[in-house]
């Protein structure tokens, strides 16, 4: 792995609000050797902090926009990349990463590491992205189905996490 990228991944990772799967531990231990790609998401709201926008893969399910991360790309980069090739939007990710995880993408595949970000958008942007996965804003309090489906109370405690937070800065 590049170092830029690995450095960039150890960074977010270090200041992730919430940490699963022991994911620094694990992240320490993989440094030691080569290490299988990374993977970054990013968790979008909208600003009511009421709906979450994600992406109908093929057989994941429903899943927040997100993907492998490139050679030489950092994983915002890729985050941000994967945002705008499945959706059509383009955003700016919040400073601190939403959360850092371990997790098997594939059942044939090694687990990686997975850094989510989050952005918060207007649910009025126009969606478009790859074809065969369509996006959609989703009521949060929807039980949406998807192969990680401990990521619907990661995201809702995130999301819920920001709307304290924006109503405190008021």
């Amino acid at each position: 792995m590049i170092p830029v990228t690995l450095d960039a991944a150890v960074a977010d990772a270090r200041i992730a609000a919430m940490e699963f799967d022991d994911a620094l531990a694990w992240l320490e231990d993989a440094r030691t050797r080569p290490m299988e790609p990374l993977a970054a998401d990013v968790w979008v709201t909208d600003h009511t902090f009421s709906h979450v926008l994600l992406i109908r893969h093929r057989w994941r399910g429903w899943v927040p926009p997100g993907g492998k991360v490139e050679p030489g790309e950092t994983p915002r980069q890729a985050a941000l990349r994967e945002l705008l090739e499945e959706t059509g939007i383009s955003a700016e990710l919040l400073p601190t990463p939403a959360a850092v995880s371990v997790r098997a993408y594939r059942s044939d595949w090694s687990p990686t590491l997975g850094l989510s970000y989050a952005a918060i958008v207007d649910r009025g942007l126009p969606l478009s992205g790859e074809s065969g996965q369509p996006a959609a804003w989703i009521p949060l309090e929807h039980n949406w189905q998807g192969a990680f489906p401990e990521d619907r109370d990661r995201i809702r405690r995130h999301v819920q996490h920001l709307a304290q937070a924006s109503e405190t800065a008021r």
